[in-house]
């Protein structure tokens, strides 16, 4: 069964498609865009901690986001329940935006049609049953504490999703759209001496939970926790001043994503409340650095075959040589600015307006090794994994965290430190790339991107870097 005909039968049962495509025309009378959003989903989510279930949750939910776009400005309404009555209810909230509008040229042309397939439509949950889901967990907590006396505490969960989206236009167009996601997290506390310290992995996508849940999948993602925990407890401090840092190739692009990437959406651009505003053609990073985000990638946390607003999903080159040739956009900010929509319209549910948003943002591989590129540093730091971190749009300015990290001195790793912390700006960090290595990877399918209250899964990617003058906040030597 197609994409279309599972949506329909989801969705026209208390709504005739008949009714719902008169009252959407009547909404979006005067209107230059807009949509319709059909959405239901399932959701489970199960955790472990210390051989007990602390929590397991299934959630379904249906319902409708109808918006109408005028100009700058755009009106949207939603509802839990999907029926003529509720839908003619926020038709006539949503109209008001064009009232008294002018200089419209019409309804914006619809999104082209596609037949891509980037993943499985099929539903991931009903896989497994509950029995089996937590015997896996509880198989976990087993294998961790059996593989080193010195763990003390075992946190496991399993989560997946799957979403049916259907999005009505105006003009009759229709697309749809069968999301599945799934995750597994790890994470291990050890004790040694009176000292604790944890370590963590996941891994997940767009697939079913076997990607996860395979025996070589889960044992690695333990053995990779537990590497980390052991590791921390024989990290030192980290030294704080400016120095040579490199960043170990996957996850550590989520620096890329938050420093970067947002002020790469076309929103905060047209605003012009973006460090990156107007910058468009300039120079903004090192020679050999290319970014992009692309949604295509098969199977990828971040990938969409369609966004939220039925345009199918691309690969938008953002960074070209150092030159910045791009943003991301959605519908509206792309007819404002002029500009075709790159497939990045993406909203949290139906209760969430749409909005310009990242999928799978990757620096592009260079030609330098990656044990060239440590060879190459005098005194410096190498941040293999990350935690959290804040940044400013406007100023470009953040701070990281580093979980996992080394001292590297006359081209050696040395000793794991711990507590070191990333700071700089965004737009000056790209210009002290000095080396880019060949060894692009991906992140495991863990990444979760907030903004303006909305998460939506993404993913990250990066080759081993090497960037000069960055401070590194930590115990100052």
């Amino acid at each position: 069964m197609s994409a279309i005909e599972t949506t329909d039968r989801l969705f026209y049962r208390d709504l005739g498609e008949a009714a719902a495509a008169r009252l959407l025309r009547g909404a979006l009378a005067g209107a230059e865009d807009g949509e319709l959003f059909l959405e239901y989903a399932e959701s489970e989510a199960i955790s472990l901690d210390d051989g007990r279930i602390r929590s397991a949750s299934f959630d379904t939910s249906r319902g409708f986001g109808l918006r109408a776009v005028a100009g700058e400005a755009a009106g949207y309404a939603h509802g839990g329940e999907i029926s003529e009555a509720a839908l003619a209810r926020a038709a006539a909230t949503v109209r008001a935006v064009a009232a008294g509008h002018s200089g419209g040229t019409g309804l914006a042309a619809a999104p082209r049609a596609t037949n891509a397939r980037l993943y499985d439509p099929a539903n991931p949950l009903p896989a497994l049953d509950f029995p089996a889901k937590t015997a896996l967990l509880a198989e976990i907590d087993a294998y961790a504490r059996a593989r080193d006396p010195r763990v003390t505490q075992v946190m496991a969960s399993l989560s997946g999703t799957w979403q049916a989206v259907q999005i009505l236009r105006a003009d009759g167009g229709k697309v749809a759209d069968l999301r599945p996601l799934v995750r597994l997290n790890v994470t291990l506390v050890v004790e040694q001496g009176g000292r604790r310290e944890s370590g963590s992995h996941g891994l997940g996508g767009r697939h079913g939970y076997e990607r996860v849940t395979s025996p070589e999948c889960w044992k690695a993602a333990v053995e990779e926790a537990l590497r980390q925990a052991l590791l921390n407890l024989d990290a030192i401090p980290a030294p704080a001043g400016e120095m040579e840092v490199v960043l170990g190739p996957g996850w550590p692009g989520i620096l890329l994503h938050e420093a970067i990437g947002h002020g790469l959406e076309g929103d905060f651009n047209r605003k012009k409340t973006s460090a990156f505003a107007g910058l468009l053609g300039t120079r903004i990073a090192a020679p050999g650095v290319t970014v992009v985000d692309d949604g295509t990638l098969p199977d990828r946390r971040g990938s969409l075959t369609v966004d939220d607003e039925g345009t199918p999903s691309g690969r938008t080159t953002l960074i070209e040589d150092g030159i910045l040739v791009g943003f991301l956009q959605d519908r509206q900010n792309a007819r404002l600015m002029g500009v075709p929509a790159t497939g990045n319209g993406r909203r949290q549910s139906h209760a969430h307006a749409p909005m310009p948003r990242m999928t799978n943002t990757v620096m592009l591989g260079g030609q330098h090794h990656p044990e060239e590129i440590l060879r190459s540093v005098k005194r410096g730091i190498y941040g293999v994994n990350f935690g959290g971190g804040q940044v400013d749009i406007t100023s470009g300015k953040f701070v990281f965290s580093m979980s996992e990290a080394y001292l590297v001195e006359d081209g050696k790793i040395g000793a794991p430190v711990k507590g070191a912390m990333l700071i700089g700006n965004g737009p000056e960090a790209l210009t002290r790339v000095s080396m880019i290595g060949n060894d692009m990877a991906l992140d495991p399918g863990i990444g979760t991107c907030g903004k303006q209250g909305q998460g939506v899964p993404v993913g990250v990617g990066q080759p081993t870097l090497k960037m000069t003058g960055l401070t590194i906040g930590g115990t100052a030597v």
